[in-house]
């Protein structure tokens, strides 16, 4: 914090009476010798005089009633049941549960259940080496990202268009 700030905030605790009495009586110490202090005091009493002497406007005795039936004038929102559509939500749902029913059927085809071994698990997975180019390079899973593309922008369309439906008739 600069010096000029500090000054300001002692003084305005001096004229505010909230400080200590021992910061009193350094404040005032320091009005009677700094010219600075003196300046600053002079100029934060006047603006402290003009809050004192300027009354609040009050509002008219009609202000809420007024300001009432002004927002009275204006269509309120409607409640949140009303305006999430609860089709899209399950046609998003829908939409990530068949990618993963997918996924996971896919990956299950994809086991050697015929591995015999002393390993409790079907699948032994420290000799596991993978390559993913070979599963995600095969038309099977570029036809099945396609399709899930072309839903995803059918819905999108069946939603701007009904929400432009609403716009309009409105």
């Amino acid at each position: 914090m600069d010096k000029q700030q500090q000054i300001e905030d002692r003084l305005w605790d001096f004229i505010d009476g909230l400080s200590t009495p021992e910061e009193k009586s350094a404040v005032e110490k320091l009005l009677q010798t700094d010219p600075l202090w003196q300046t600053k005091y002079r100029e934060l009493l006047e603006v402290h005089q003009l809050f004192q002497s300027t009354e609040l406007d009050q509002p008219s005795m009609r202000f809420t009633r007024n300001l009432m039936e002004e927002i009275s004038k204006y269509k309120v929102a409607p409640a949140t049941r009303s305006y999430v559509n609860k089709k899209i939500i399950f046609g998003i749902a829908g939409f990530f549960l068949l990618v993963i029913v997918g996924f996971l059927t896919y990956a299950l085809f994809q086991i050697n259940w015929s591995t015999e071994g002393s390993s409790s698990l079907p699948v032994d997975f420290s000799k596991v080496n993978m390559d993913w180019s070979k599963y995600f390079s095969s038309t099977f899973i570029n036809i099945f990202l396609m399709i899930d593309v072309v839903i995803g922008l059918m819905l999108l369309d069946r939603y701007l268009r009904r929400k432009k439906q609403k716009a309009v008739t409105h």
